[in-house]
């Protein structure tokens, strides 16, 4: 019989959020959930009423994170489970890409996701339990031209949470990477943002990331709903899984580019053992 369990989801209006948090309802578990807004979570409240929590939050406000995780700990005791799902695409070359833009993709991929693990990892500490489920994407292991802020911030959260799963795993707290391929939710063509366009970069590789997202065109292969369903499932496997690849486009291109990346290096073995200090020094 599956464990009933309280999560903390962010985005949960929308994408993998909102259909994880439809899942984990209809089985019986709870949901704190959040979103910049709300109200496309009205039939959500009134169907499941004491087991859906809601609260408004913002993750580029890093006070408001605190305050909202401290007040679902307090009102609904423990929570097992962080997800921490909201996030967006910026595309664009890095010319074209304005100040203001690169700051606000920092600021919520980064940035905020750091600050809401920073918020609940005291409370999983004194639980001495709690699972953090971090959304990448296969653009957090693999790179391509006209997306270089978003694959900072997923490259850059990849990091962070490799390293706290190290630093936190003695309290009995797992961190699992999620790395979704393309899914049919609202990101490509609805969340995502795009640069002010340079002319020059019309015939840059660039350009091409610029024109899926303006051609609206291409179909993701993958389905959140069976996507969401092994994020969730992931959390009664125990150790935690480091990482969670999904979809058959994730599992192609992260294969391609970690084999490419460790041909690389491996053809660079001699060289790079060539700058330590003699054996007799």
């Amino acid at each position: 019989m599956t464990q009933q369990r309280t999560w903390f989801i962010t985005g949960v209006n929308s994408g993998f959020g909102r259909s994880m948090t439809e899942q984990l309802l209809a089985r019986g578990d709870r949901v704190a959930g959040t979103a910049r807004d709300l109200s496309a979570m009205t039939e959500l409240k009134t169907r499941y009423a004491d087991l859906l929590w809601l609260a408004e939050l913002d993750v580029t406000d890093s006070a408001a994170i605190r305050r909202v995780v401290d007040q679902a700990f307090q009102q609904l005791g423990r929570i097992e489970v962080l997800v921490s799902n909201a996030g967006y695409g910026l595309f664009g070359a890095a010319e074209e890409i304005s100040d203001e833009q690169l700051v606000h993709q920092m600021d919520t991929n980064l940035i905020g996701s750091m600050q809401l693990v920073r918020a609940v990892l005291p409370h999983f500490r004194r639980q001495q339990a709690g699972r953090i489920l971090q959304l990448s994407s296969v653009g957090g292991q693999a790179a391509f031209p006209g997306a270089s802020a978003y694959h900072a911030s997923k490259w850059g959260i990849e990091g962070f949470i490799d390293a706290v799963g190290q630093e936190v795993a003695t309290f009995n707290i797992g961190c699992t990477l999620v790395e979704p391929g393309g899914a049919r939710t609202a990101f490509r063509y609805g969340s995502s943002q795009l640069a002010p366009r340079i002319e020059a970069y019309d015939t840059s590789p660039a350009s091409m990331a610029r024109r899926m997202i303006e051609e609206g065109t291409s179909i993701p292969i993958g389905d959140p709903a069976k996507m969401t369903a092994l994020m969730i499932a992931s959390v009664d496997q125990h150790p935690a899984p480091q990482r969670l690849a999904l979809g058959s486009d994730a599992y192609a291109t992260m294969h391609r580019q970690l084999s490419a990346r460790l041909a690389a290096l491996e053809a660079q073995k001699e060289l790079a053992l060539s700058t330590d200090f003699a054996a007799d020094s």
